[in-house]
């Protein structure tokens, strides 16, 4: 039985390739999908969903809700620089393109609410729209079936500052009330150093992609142009996927080789280490509240994402720029 979710995104690069993956596995079964402030500019967000919705053919057929537009409490930070607009130089006409009128967070609650213990949540984004929820309802994490977090570096170097990874950075109070809020089952897939092992596609996987000459692998090598020339520029060999890893791993939990289990804290507070997720493996008398993936099969996730972008899709409309 496919696996009913709510992908929470602020929806750039490596998450349009979380949409697709949430849209074309035959085993995910989305049902909402949840804007909150993180990588780029949040109208543009909204306008990189509907790009790729449309690319898969599916314009309209996902329901988007608006959130949280600014974290809780420090102001927001974008990852412009990295990402450029997320989805490189797409574009088509957006008439119409309209999102729900429900607030994400009380669509996060609803949802969840209407079937508790049965709908996981996936946040590849900062957490602000997750911990608004808890804040909003007490019973929301008791609802939650497990929620995935693209989040945080396992005791290992950022990748806005030394100490951060960005969507802990970005809202670090909210991170902080997540991890406390007594959630059943929460996985992090963590920055460093998973990421940086096992999800970063090379110029060449990614030109393995694109030969395969569908809409999607060409959508693919546009909305990843950006980003693979910023990780190049600072040393990473390629482009990283960490958001649809996130998703795949929900999806195929043996697509983790090694899991942890950890007490996750974040800092919230200091200049310096503002984001900071502190995750002790369990020798400092702390309580687990998280599994962490140490370890995914980085070559089955290629060519998972290689299979799944070799499906021919027609776009609902046509892209007047990008998919030359």
């Amino acid at each position: 039985m496919p696996t009913p979710f709510i992908l929470d995104t602020d929806t750039a690069q490596d998450d349009c390739i979380a949409i697709i993956v949430s849209m074309l596995d035959p085993e995910a079964d989305l049902r909402a999908v949840t804007m909150v402030a993180g990588n780029v500019g949040f109208e543009q967000q909204v306008r990189n969903a509907h790009l790729t919705l449309n690319a898969l053919g599916h314009l309209g057929e996902a329901p988007i809700y608006l959130g949280c537009t600014q974290p809780m409490v420090v102001p927001w930070v974008s990852a412009e620089n990295v990402h450029g607009t997320g989805t490189g130089r797409l574009d088509m006409d957006f008439e119409g393109c309209d999102a729900e009128t429900e607030h994400a967070v009380d669509a996060l609650i609803r949802i969840t609410a209407a079937s508790p213990g049965e709908i996981s949540i996936v946040a590849i984004g900062p957490l602000t729209n997750i911990a608004m929820a808890c804040v909003k309802e007490p019973s929301f994490a008791r609802n939650v079936k497990e929620l995935v977090i693209m989040g945080g570096s396992n005791n290992g170097r950022g990748n806005i500052t030394a100490a951060a990874e960005f969507n802990f950075y970005v809202d670090p109070h909210a991170a902080r009330k997540v991890f406390e809020a007594g959630f059943e089952k929460i996985t992090v897939i963590p920055w460093a150093p998973l990421t940086l092992n096992d999800a970063v596609f090379s110029r060449e996987m990614i030109a393995g992609i694109g030969e395969q000459g569908t809409v999607l692998s060409k959508f693919f090598v546009e909305v990843t142009r950006a980003t693979l020339e910023f990780d190049e520029r600072v040393g990473i060999h390629g482009s990283t996927h960490p958001d649809s890893l996130a998703v795949a791993t929900l999806l195929h939990p043996d697509m983790a080789l090694e899991v942890g289990d950890y007490h996750v804290a974040v800092e919230a507070d200091s200049a310096l280490t503002r984001g900071y997720s502190a995750m002790s493996w369990g020798v400092h008398g702390l309580e687990p509240n998280a599994r962490v993936v140490e370890k995914a099969d980085g070559q089955r996730f290629y060519e998972y994402i290689k299979d799944l972008f070799a499906t021919e899709t027609q776009p609902n409309r046509p892209f007047t720029s990008g998919l030359d």
